[in-house]
């Protein structure tokens, strides 16, 4: 069927509900969904990567939000479901999110101060199940190392409340990074003041997290293999070409430097990479 006018500028145009990426906001009868599609300058198939970065994520056991490739007027559409909605017999509700930026009690000119540590410490505090969330949200910090999503600043992270307690979301907006240089920085801090996309800073965390060092190499090494294992599946089930595999691989995508320093602990899983 013709789209309306707004639709058809929605579509081709992008809108202007935040973020980079041109989208649009789209009901379903049973789900609501966020689609955020390709854009003309774009040098590589930006949608694509975030995609396979989401996909990887949830087979290597992170809690995700749904995704899936589309295409819509010949241009790529990758649809995220939305968490912050539910369907009810009366209609649609929203829940109530808070970021971690409003968390850790910073303003958009101050986000650059937030870091992983500071936000293991208030789940500690005021979220349920603690123990299993620190591991989800350390699971969160080194898969974002690992893909080169440099982009997790603070509202990138976000729970649930419900008056009285906090729950952590699902993972979103997990989208590897174009890089230009060996050294890159997570837009948060992995620990103390640190910020170098590195897994050796990630294991310096770990105590913040309540973890101890073997299960914390122990994360890394299960995430390192199975973004090996499924990485040509993942990439032929988003029909990635040749050119963005070899852009994203070694580059975004298990780059050296944020292996470095680690060669020895994760032999087992970087043997043969």
């Amino acid at each position: 069927m013709p789209l309306s006018p707004d639709l058809d500028r929605a579509l081709n145009h992008g809108s202007s509900i935040g973020g980079a990426r041109p989208k649009a906001l789209i009901t379903a009868p049973d789900r609501k969904l966020i689609a955020k599609f390709s854009a003309s300058n774009d040098t590589y198939s930006v949608v694509k990567g975030e995609f396979v970065a989401m996909t990887l994520a949830k087979l290597a056991g992170l809690e995700v939000a749904p995704v899936r490739m589309e295409r819509a007027s010949g241009k790529d559409a990758l649809l995220v479901e939305r968490f912050d909605r539910a369907q009810t017999d009366a209609g649609w509700t929203r829940r109530s999110i808070v970021s971690a930026l409003t968390l850790e009690g910073l303003h958009e000119l101050s986000g650059h101060h937030a870091g992983y540590d500071t936000l293991a410490e208030i789940v500690r505090s005021r979220f349920i199940n603690p123990a299993a969330t620190l591991k989800e949200l350390y699971s969160r910090m080194v898969f974002n190392v690992l893909v080169g999503n440099t982009d997790d600043h603070a509202r990138n992270h976000a729970a649930f409340w419900d008056g009285e307690r906090l729950s952590l979301t699902p993972a979103y907006d997990i989208c590897p990074q174009a890089r230009n240089s060996r050294e890159r920085n997570q837009a948060i801090a992995i620990h103390a003041t640190e910020k170098r996309s590195q897994l050796a800073h990630c294991l310096a965390a770990s105590p913040a997290f309540h973890l101890r060092e073997e299960q914390a190499l122990g994360i890394m090494t299960a995430q390192i293999r199975c973004i090996r294992l499924n990485w040509q599946s993942v990439c032929d089930s988003a029909s990635l070409t040749q050119t963005d595999r070899d852009f994203f691989w070694r580059r975004q995508f298990l780059n050296p430097y944020a292996l470095e320093g680690m060669e020895e602990p994760l032999a087992s899983a970087l043997d043969g990479l």
